[in-house]
């Protein structure tokens, strides 16, 4: 956005939004501490195992009763192939808190406004899903005899996950509800849709979209995981108050006209008639 400055046109940096960017570190410490309580929140529900199966064999029913399509004809399709099932285990594992990182990054350094807004909800959705799973702890699919599926990351590789679920010290493998995979890679996409001008911009989607199907595919959750982290974060959403859309002109401010030279004559100004 440009400015004058001392009678000539300089440029002072601003938002797109005309929001004020935060202090950096005082941002890290804060997203830095956010991510501390998640896992450190998440190891408390650790211990109860015979709650989480339970829990585990009512969501599989109701899914059931729902007549959801089963989690076992989306694995089908990534068992085809070793190398696909692979890309299926690493995109679970290697794209979940990169791709959320990057987003908050962008949005920090391109559009504060649309920054705060999106941490404040990922904030929001993250604590309310520590809470249900300290709640409602629940084994995920692949634990589950009855689901017949198979837990790709243990046989194929790469696994987040230690090889005993009671006695993992750096994941609740009994936090499945919500999917926080899904929610927040839904809020990086709506995110991300919010802050751009792009008219490709709504392929974003297609991010939560493959996590969706890695999830359920991957046998880490099940298809209401996904819709209790959707709930969430539209809640949330309703809760935090969003940034007015940037427009195209805040972005490429458009120059100014160069001013016409007035055309003189002996006798003075000539009559704006005569220019033709």
């Amino acid at each position: 956005m440009a400015t004058r400055i001392g009678g000539t046109r300089g440029l002072r940096p601003a938002s797109p939004a005309g929001a004020a960017r935060p202090p950096l570190l005082r941002e890290l410490l804060l997203v830095t501490g956010l991510f501390l309580v998640y896992k450190f929140g998440r190891l408390l529900a650790n211990g109860h195992e015979t709650r989480a199966f339970h829990n585990a064999d009512r969501v599989w029913d109701a899914e059931r009763a729902l007549h959801l399509p089963g989690e076992g004809a989306i694995q089908q399709l990534l068992l085809h192939g070793e190398p696909l099932i692979r890309v299926a285990n690493t995109y679970y594992a290697a794209v979940h808190f990169p791709a959320t990182i990057a987003f908050l990054a962008w949005l920090y350094w391109r559009r504060p406004a649309h920054y705060l807004w999106s941490r404040r909800v990922l904030a929001l959705v993250t604590g309310a899903a520590l809470a249900l799973h300290i709640l409602l702890p629940l084994a995920p699919p692949r634990m589950l005899a009855a689901s017949g599926l198979v837990d790709t990351a243990r046989v194929y590789g790469p696994s987040v996950y230690g090889a005993a679920p009671e006695a993992d010290s750096m994941a609740n493998q009994f936090a499945a509800m919500p999917s926080l995979h899904f929610g927040w890679a839904l809020m990086v996409a709506i995110g991300l849709i919010a802050a751009t001008r792009s008219p490709l911009r709504r392929w974003w989607l297609l991010h939560p979209v493959l996590t969706l199907l890695v999830i359920v595919g991957t046998a880490n959750h099940y298809w209401l995981d996904a819709v209790a982290a959707t709930v969430l974060l539209g809640l949330a959403l309703l809760v935090v108050p969003a940034p007015a859309r940037p427009s195209s002109s805040s972005a490429h401010p458009p120059a100014e006209p160069p001013a016409l030279p007035r055309a003189r004559s002996a006798a003075g100004t000539v009559p704006a008639g005569a220019l033709r």
